[in-house]
């Protein structure tokens, strides 16, 4: 993934961790990407969102689209819902994009801050569930998740 240069004076407010997987292979590494993106957007410089917000735009395009075609392709039970909510966060990418062409970045970063303040939840409850969905169809169990460096509650 090439990704522009991030300032280095703000700290990581997203960073990929076990945390966020799933135990599905080909969802992990897409949201292991998103959050990438989202880490640099949350720290990038003015000059640089109108980059990182074309390629973070560009993967969740793809992303949601994926996650929409396996939901579909295997008749997933809660699928609308799921759907219905990629819709808004792509609406909300797009209409944020839309201010940036015009060189207005005042949404940038509270529109970072809700993407990463939304994805735990997300991916914990909703992608969480497709994944135990596609493993059981596919291999017939649950995903086998082991979570590395995570803190006891």
């Amino acid at each position: 993934m090439s990704t522009p240069s991030v300032t280095e004076t703000t700290p990581a407010a997203m960073v990929w961790s076990d945390v966020y997987l799933t135990g599905y292979d080909p969802m992990d590494s897409i949201h292991q990407e998103f959050v990438e993106l989202l880490g640099f957007l949350l720290k990038a410089s003015q000059e640089q969102m109108p980059a990182l917000m074309d390629a973070l735009a560009k993967h969740t395009r793809e992303h949601f689209a994926s996650e929409n075609a396996w939901m579909e392709e295997t008749q997933f039970p809660p699928r609308q819902c799921h759907i219905d909510e990629h819709a808004a966060v792509m609406q909300s990418i797009d209409e944020v994009r839309a201010l940036v062409a015009k060189k207005n970045y005042d949404h940038v970063p509270s529109l970072a801050q809700a993407l990463a303040d939304w994805f735990p939840g997300h991916a914990d409850h909703l992608d969480s569930a497709l994944a135990h969905w596609l493993c059981k169809r596919s291999l017939g169990g649950k995903p086998v998740v082991i979570r590395r460096n995570i803190a006891l509650r």
